[in-house]
This record gives structure tokens, C-alpha cells and sequence, in this order.
């Protein structure tokens, strides 16, 4: 019964119940009335009084009659809605008994309510009894257990729970709760669905495993699998070649069959013993191979062994260790602040210099970030240089840092990205210069200009007093200017002239000798006689000694042009004399001449590269001039400076010639014929350099006993110590240039193979042309691989390397790593090629050098700001 029908009835009952209260008033009434009753009551009223009783009743009554017929439709309605129930119920029979499932319907209490013929069917089949009363899923399960029907339960999934059956069929049971609490139960059978995925499951491992035998046989490293009694199970081709035994004594073989021919480890390693714990051990076999091998455990105690064979790998790694020992000892003697920043911003290296003048002990910044050392300000002032660099932008910049004393110090920094082979950055190559004393340095010229301003000023206004009386004189002082101005174009004439003539035939005597000195470096890596080695180390140095005559031709020509500025800056002499103390040394070698050095603590304020040209020169001089003795170098603190000396035991100077000898094409005497290779500049450059730096040089002799040279140069301040530039490192060139495309372009044809020769003789693929056109029919140069380009600046019809370069690079995708070969040493072609981003290489080429800068293009590096490769083993030699 619905809710409606209740409240229907419940209205009918209150309104049956009203009407017979209402009646039994009106028959009271009536009844009084009939009766007559007291002499007081009103018989008109109480007459009017029944009328409106009467009316009520008749209200109530018609009030009666609607609710009877209102109950009456909600009986029929309830008729038609237990039809249609009883029919829904039909239907939901006929629905359960159609499905190809069990259907179970449980109650609230778990109880089953309903099921359908299929699912009594089943068990009933499977001699189990639905009879029993309280019937719950769980009693159910219960009794299909007591029968054996029940094998296994596989854990319940997201579609229900499975059971596997005796006779091995599957059964999938899905719940579901219903509206008022109960539970409905959908008995699957899915035998064939679990038949189908088991045969899939099988042949998938079966291809499972064909791929995984494929996949071991096709391994670089040899694999042996062990079960737990020792036995060999797998083993690929690769084992048997790393192991030397042969398929047929493997196969179906123990360990104990094949331990005593096998030279390398069968065991599980990490299992005691003497093995190493980490289950991996390195071996070396008899015949020098290095092989590695990892234990890697399985069930059952059994186990699988891999062996790679690290031969070259080992090599490498010692290699590179002994690679990377040179390279800090180098770095940490460079004075330079040199810091390696990975991608994160992390320290990945940083040299002694870099540590001590940012206060940290010794590689203690490694792994920390680069703000350690740095306020949240300066860090994020920093930061933007930083994203640059990042995005792949050299950066170099000026700002404030605090060193370890915490003084504030102007900087330059340089950001150089580091690109990997895929093109991707992963670091920054970070380089700082201390400017502080240069930078306090022009503030004070600027302060001395501006006070010089106004002491013209006031001057000026002195000398207009005195402008009547210059007014004689300013005709006579113009003859003057005009006679100085056309002896200063006469000068500058002769100057200009020189200049050229010495570029023209600097160039002319370096081609032939740039390609003697080709054909030289790949002679040396020939196989030759005792015989012939020496005679090509006498071409060598007659070669080096035509290259230092134009050398200091040109320097020369550039100390008259007035083109040598001197930087200078604080730095330790140490630096500078500990190398040329070794070069000396070294040359000195195998004469009866013996070099002592002193070293110096000192600091000096000069510019470093003018003042080793100026102490190298008088070395050069007193070895010369020595045949046999001693040559002492050192220096001598004084009050204001240091004093450089050179001593030798050498023939001395005539007190007369004492001036003379600083003079050009100036030499002692006729019996140094010996030295005919020198023109007699080697003190003319000393006394230029000297000049130009403001330092005083001086000389003292006595003939036949020996000389003294000496220089003196203004200390330094140690806390203002920045060094002067950095040198690029140089890797190993091992196998860099094996195969390494290079186009040669130069219009000498002996060049062209003389080049040619010497860069197969290092495993490169090399082509030649003397011109661009010669080139474009070889091979398309738009499109064929090549990985470097080497051309010469000067190439005939007017055509520069400059230029041939640019053109062939802006038509490729990427452009071409270049090196120009020139024999023009300004500083506008160097300029120039840096503009490009090419290297320049001066003639004549040093094959060594040119080697260097080779690999370091093809390993993506580049001198830094010069344009040029510098390797510390090559600067300041010949």
C-alpha cells in the first residue's frame, strides 16, 4: 500500500468519525426541541439553531460522498498497479531466465531471495543442494569447497572474482549492491575466453622468448647463464669468443668441465670469497685484454654472468687520467680564474687561482652553486649574463665582486658556452679578469684631465693677455708647421714604405717557406735513418732560423710604426721567468754552456708579453755570444723596483761599443761570422720594447770576462694580481683527425700539396683546389660533408679568404669550422677573421700548431677573444 492510499484512508476514518459526532448532536437537538424543554429557551432560536446544523450535515455528508469516490478510484488504481507489478515481476522472470549467466538475488541479510534456473541448474549438477535455508553466497562457496569443485581463487580484479573449477573450467563472479541493501550475483563461464587468453599468453612467450635468445646472441657482451647445480643453460657467440673455448665443449657442460681451460672467472661474483662484494670484477687476460665481468643473481640461486670487454675503454680511462693530471697541473699554474658551471649552475671545476681569490680551500666549491659566494643582489645581477650564456651567447662583462678579504673588486667576466656533439649546452666555461687597478687608474686620468681642463682654461686666458705680443711670431711659426708638416709626410712616406716593403717580401719568403715547413712536419713522421734525422733536424732549425729573421723583420717595422701599446698589469715574475728559465735550458742542451736560474717572489707592474720578448732577446744574445762559461738569470730587489739581469762569461763589450750594440744591423765583430742567420736586431728590439714600456735598460761589460744586461721594472701590487690572458688547453689529437673531411684552398699548387701530404699522413680525407672555381668542380660545395676548411688569405683575381669563406659558408646549412693561413700580421685581418669566427695561422705554419688548432675546431672549441690557439707548450717558442 502506497503512501497516498494511507493518507486517503486516515482522511475517510476523521471525516466518518466527524459526521456521527454531528449527528448525534443534531439528534439531541432534536430531541429538546420535540421535548419542549424549559419555559426560558428561545423556540425560534433554537429552531434557527437546527436549520444551520441541518446545513452543516448536509455539507459534511456531500464532503462524505467525494471522499468515498475518491477512495474508490485509488482501490481502482491499486488494482491496475498490482497488474502491472505482477506483470513487471513476469517480466523480470522471463529477463533472468533468458540471460546465458547464473542469477542470483540476495537480501540484505545475505540471504538468497531468487535465482534463476540456470544457476540452480549448476549447482545442482554439481551435487551441491539449494534446499538449505539462510542460503548466503558465503554457505554457498562453502559447500562447493566441501565437493572438491573449487581448485583455485585467483586474486579478485575490478570485473569480480574467478574460480577455477575441477573439471578446469573457469567461473567469473560479478556483485552488485542493489537499492535496498541486497546483493545481485552473475555466475560467467569463461572456459573458453581463459582457454583463448592462455593460448595467447603462450605464444607470446613463446616469441618472447625467440626474441630474448635473438637479443643475447646479438649482444656485444658475452653472457653465460648458471642454474643452481651448476650447470651451463645459455650462452651466446660472444662468450665463446671472449673465453676461447669452443659451442661443443660448452654446450650440456658443468663448471667443473670447462674451469681448467677458461681463463676468465665462472663463478657468481659478490658471493664471498675473495671476489668483490659489488658483484663486478675487472680481469686481465693473458694475451693484454681487460675484460668485465658482472654476476647478476636469479632465482633458485641461480645466476648470469656478462663480460664486456673494456680493452680500449681501459686504455682511454688511463689515458684520460694522465690527460687530466697534466691539464690541473697545468690550470692550477695558470694565473688565471678558471671555473667550469654546468647547466644547473653548479660547480664542476675551478682552478687554484679562482679558489684562493674567492677564499675557498681547495675544491671545495665543486658541486656547489655558483650564489654561494654571493649576495641575493649581486646574484641576481649576475643572472641575466647567466641566461645569455645559457641560450648560447658568449658573453663578456664588467662588474663588482668581493674577494676573499671581502674588498671590492672590479671585474671582467667572460661566459662561454660548452656545446655538446648533439648541439645541446651543457655548461659554461667561466673566465675573470681583475681590472681594479686599471679601472682606479683611468678614474684618476680622468680626474687629471678634467683639472688639466681647467688649468688650459685659465692658462688660456693668461696667454690671450700675451696675444699681441705672439702676433710677430705667428708668420714665422707657420713656415715652421709647414716645413715640419712636409718633413713629417716625407717621414711618413719613408715609414709607409718601409712598412709595405717589408709585408711584400715577408709574404713572398713566407709562401716557399710556409710550404718547406709543411713538407717538413710530414717528413718527421716518417721512419728514417740516423742519418737522415739529422739531417732534417738541421733543416729544421734552418728553417726556424729563416722564420725568426722575418719575425723580427716585422717586429721591427711595427715598434718603428708606432703600433706596440703596452697593457700592463700586476703579475708574479715568477710566472714569466720560471718558462723562459726552462726554454734556455732546454737549448742549452748538449753545449758546454751552462744556465743557472734564480727565482724571484717578486711582483712587477709591466706588460708581461713585451717584457719576456726584451728578457728573451738578451738571453738569446748572451747564449750567442758565450761559447763556453756560465749564464746566470735572476734579479736584484731595489727601493722602488726590480731589477732583471742576465750574466754571462761570454766575450764582453768594448766600452766604445756599448751604445752601438743597441743600434740596427748592428753586431760585435767580424769574427761572429757563426751567427751570419742574424741581422743584429736582437738589442734594437730590447732598446724599442724598453721605450715603449718606460723601463730602463742597462749594460755592463768588461771584454773577454763576460756582460751584464739588465732591466728595471716598477713592483706590483700582489692583491691586485690579474693575469693577462688565458691560453687554451690542448687535448690529445689520438683519433680526433682520423677521418676528418678538409678542403684546402690556395693558389700555390706546392702549397696545396705540401698541405695535402701533411694532413693524410694524420688520417684526414683531404681536397684541394687553388681557386674557388677549381673547388665548385671537385665537389659541391653546398652540400658535401666536410667537417674543416683551411684557405689562404691572399688567392689570386683579387680574392681574399675572407671572402671565399664567407661565400661557401653562407650557401651550407651549418656553417664550416676555418682557419685562415696569412702571412699579414695586423691586428684589423685578425679582427676581422674574429668578426666571422675564424682562426688565423700565421705563416709559415708550424705543423704542430696547426695540428692543435685542427683538433680544437673539430672538438668545438676556440681560442678565446684573439681568434688564435695558443697551447702553453707552443707560446713564447719558435
Amino acid at each position: 500500500m502506497s503512501q497516498n492510499e494511507k493518507e486517503l484512508k486516515q482522511r475517510i476514518a476523521a471525516l466518518e468519525e466527524e459526521n456521527a459526532r454531528q449527528k448525534k448532536m443534531i439528534e439531541a437537538l432534536v430531541h429538546r426541541v420535540e421535548q419542549g424543554g424549559s419555559p426560558q429557551v428561545d423556540a425560534w432560536g433554537a429552531f434557527q439553531h437546527s436549520v444551520v446544523l441541518a446545513d452543516q450535515v448536509r455539507d459534511k455528508t456531500e464532503e462524505l460522498n467525494h471522499a468515498l469516490q475518491s477512495l474508490e478510484s485509488t482501490n481502482r488504481q491499486l488494482s491496475q498497479a498490482k497488474s502491472q507489478a505482477e506483470q513487471a515481476h513476469q517480466r523480470f522472470i522471463d529477463a533472468i531466465e533468458s540471460i546465458s549467466d547464473g542469477f542470483a538475488l540476495y537480501d540484505p541479510n545475505r540471504e538468497l531471495v531468487y535465482s534463476n534456473s540456470r544457476f540452480q541448474r549448476y549447482w545442482k549438477d554439481n551435487a551441491v543442494s539449494l534446499d538449505t535455508t539462510s542460503l548466503t553466497p558465503e554457505k554457498i562457496r562453502e559447500l562447493a569447497h566441501e565437493r572438491g569443485l573449487i581448485v583455485s581463487e585467483p586474486e579478485t580484479t575490478n570485473n569480480g572474482h574467478t574460480l577455477k573449477l575441477n573439471d578446469n573450467r573457469w567461473l567469473q563472479i560479478k556483485e552488485r549492491l542493489t537499492s535496498d541493501g541486497g546483493m545481485v550475483m552473475v555466475y560467467s563461464d569463461i572456459t573458453q575466453l581463459k582457454q583463448a587468453e592462455t593460448a595467447r599468453f603462450e605464444a607470446a612467450m613463446a616469441e618472447k622468448s625467440r626474441l630474448l635468445q635473438d637479443m643475447v646472441d646479438n649482444l656485444s657482451q658475452g653472457v653465460l647463464l648458471v642454474s643452481k647445480e651448476g650447470n651451463i643453460q645459455v650462452f651466446n657467440q660472444r662468450f665463446v669468443v671472449i673465453s676461447g673455448l669452443t659451442q661443443e665443449h660448452l654446450s650440456g657442460a658443468g663448471l667443473d668441465d670447462i674451469r681448467e681451460g677458461c681463463p676468465i672467472t665462472l663463478e657468481r661474483i659478490g658471493r664471498g670469497g675473495a671476489h668483490p662484494p659489488e658483484g663486478i670484477r675487472v680481469q686481465t687476460l693473458p694475451d693484454g685484454r681487460v675484460i668485465e665481468v658482472r654476476s647478476h643473481a636469479m632465482e633458485e640461486e641461480g645466476y648470469v654472468n656478462t663480460y664486456t670487454d673494456i680493452t680500449q675503454r681501459y686504455l682511454d680511462a688511463k689515458e684520460l687520467r694522465e690527460t687530466e693530471q697534466w691539464l690541473r697541473l697545468i690550470t692550477d699554474n695558470v694565473p688565471a680564474l678558471i671555473a667550469y658551471v654546468g647547466d644547473d649552475l653548479h660547480y664542476q671545476f675551478t682552478n687554484r687561482a679562482y679558489d684562493e681569490w674567492y677564499g675557498y680551500p681547495r675544491g671545495e666549491l665543486i658541486g656547489k652553486h655558483i650564489s654561494i659566494m654571493r649576495s641575493q643582489s649581486k646574484f641576481s645581477a649576475l643572472k641575466p649574463y647567466l641566461d645569455r650564456a645559457l641560450s648560447g651567447e658568449s658573453v663578456m662583462f664588467e662588474i663588482e665582486e668581493n674577494n676573499a678579504s671581502g674588498n671590492t673588486r672590479y671585474v671582467v667576466k667572460s661566459y662561454v658556452p660548452n656545446l655538446s656533439s648533439a648541439g645541446n649546452i651543457t655548461g659554461l666555461f667561466v673566465l675573470n679578469w681583475d681590472i681594479t687597478e686599471r679601472r682606479r687608474s683611468a678614474e684618476a686620468l680622468e680626474q687629471a684631465y678634467q683639472t688639466m681642463e681647467l688649468r688650459v682654461q685659465e692658462r688660456t686666458a693668461q696667454l690671450q693677455t700675451l696675444n699681441d705680443q705672439l702676433q710677430g711670431e705667428v708668420e714665422e711659426r707657420r713656415v715652421i708647421q709647414e716645413r715640419l708638416l712636409e718633413t713629417k709626410k716625407d717621414a711618413e712616406y719613408a715609414n709607409l714604405s718601409k712598412t709595405k716593403f717589408l709585408a711584400a717580401i715577408s709574404h713572398d719568403l713566407l709562401q716557399p717557406l710556409n710550404a718547406a715547413q709543411l713538407y717538413l712536419g710530414s717528413l718527421l713522421s716518417h721512419r728514417m735513418s740516423p742519418a737522415a734525422r739529422k739531417l732534417v733536424d738541421s733543416l729544421t732549425h734552418s728553417l726556424q732560423d729563416v722564420e725568426s729573421l722575418i719575425t723580427t723583420l716585422v717586429e721591427i717595422s711595427k715598434l718603428d710604426a708606432g703600433v706596440v701599446r703596452a697593457d700592463k698589469q700586476s703579475f708574479p715574475i715568477s710566472d714569466l721567468l720560471d718558462n723562459i728559465a726552462d726554454d734556455f735550458s732546454h737549448a742549452a742542451e748538449g753545449s758546454i754552456v751552462e744556465v743557472r736560474y734564480v727565482p724571484c717572489s717578486a711582483y712587477v707592474y709591466t706588460d708581461s708579453q713585451l717584457l719576456a720578448r726584451i728578457i728573451r732577446n738578451l738571453m738569446t744574445n748572451a747564449l750567442r755570444y758565450t761559447v763556453s762559461g756560465k749564464i746566470l738569470l735572476g734579479c736584484r730587489r731595489c727601493t722602488d723596483g726590480l731589477r732583471i739581469e742576465v750574466l754571462d762569461t761570454g766575450v764582453g763589450i768594448p766600452e766604445d761599443k756599448k751604445k752601438e750594440i743597441f743600434q740596427e744591423f748592428k753586431r760585435l765583430t767580424a769574427d761572429q761570422e757563426l751567427h751570419h742567420t742574424q741581422l743584429g736586431l736582437g738589442l734594437a728590439i730590447v732598446d724599442k720594447i724598453a721605450g715603449v714600456l718606460g723601463h730602463g735598460v742597462s749594460v755592463d761589460s768588461i771584454p773577454s770576462r763576460g756582460s751584464r744586461f739588465s732591466v728595471f721594472v716598477p713592483y706590483g701590487n700582489r692583491s691586485t694580481y690579474s693575469p693577462r690572458s688565458i691560453e687554451a688547453l690542448v687535448p690529445d689529437a689520438g683519433v680526433v683527425l682520423q677521418g676528418a673531411r678538409v678542403w684546402v684552398i690556395d693558389n700555390d699548387p706546392n702549397i696545396c700539396h705540401a698541405m695535402e701530404e701533411l694532413l693524410q699522413r694524420w688520417g684526414c680525407e683531404v681536397m684541394t683546389a687553388c681557386s674557388l672555381q677549381e673547388l665548385q668542380i671537385s665537389c659541391d660545395t653546398v652540400q658535401a660533408p666536410v667537417e674543416l676548411l683551411i684557405v689562404d688569405y691572399h688567392l689570386d683575381t683579387e680574392m681574399t679568404g675572407l671572402f671565399l669563406a664567407q661565400y661557401i659558408n653562407a650557401q651550407r646549412l651549418q656553417p664550416v669550422p676555418t682557419v685562415i693561413v696569412t702571412a699579414n700580421r695586423s691586428e684589423a685581418l685578425q679582427q676581422q677573421a674574429r668578426d666571422f669566427g675564424y682562426l688565423v695561422q700565421h705563416k709559415p705554419v708550424s705543423p704542430m700548431r696547426l695540428k692543435i688548432t685542427l683538433v680544437h675546431l673539430l672538438n668545438g672549441e676556440k681560442g678565446e677573444g684573439t681568434g688564435q690557439l695558443h697551447p702553453p707548450f707552443l707560446s713564447h717558442k719558435r
